[in-house]
């Protein structure tokens, strides 16, 4: 199972880096998953993950504080809501729609009640 955790976290860190430079995939959730697989994978990962720049960058400080700057929670909320409104809009069951309805409000409830801003 380790080993799986390993292997997943190197695939989220591979996406996040993609998102740093595509605007349309958010960096930060991948991120964040690599870091919850690093640290039940391997210490050895985990500790190679937080002195990356690319960790610095975007988590520190959501790690240490649960706070973000304006900037990184608008970098993930817009993307994000972007493609769950392309999702909404091709789809043709109701149920689906009231799910990615539904989602989309915990996720901006959480990012502006839950998180603080920096």
């Amino acid at each position: 199972m380790k080993y799986i955790f390993i292997i997943l976290g190197l695939i989220f860190v591979a996406i996040g880096t993609v998102g740093v430079i595509l605007p349309i995939l958010p960096t930060t959730p991948f991120l964040l998953l690599a870091s919850f697989c690093f640290t039940k994978g391997s210490v050895r990962f985990n500790n190679w993950f937080k002195a990356t720049k690319l960790y610095k960058n975007n988590l520190e400080s959501f790690e240490k504080n649960k706070s973000m700057t304006m900037k990184t929670k608008l970098c993930i909320l817009i993307p994000v809501t972007i493609l769950l409104l392309i999702a909404f809009f091709m789809m043709n069951n109701i149920y689906g729609q009231i799910t990615i309805v539904i989602l989309i409000i915990i996720k901006y409830y959480y990012f502006i009640f839950k998180i603080k801003t920096i």
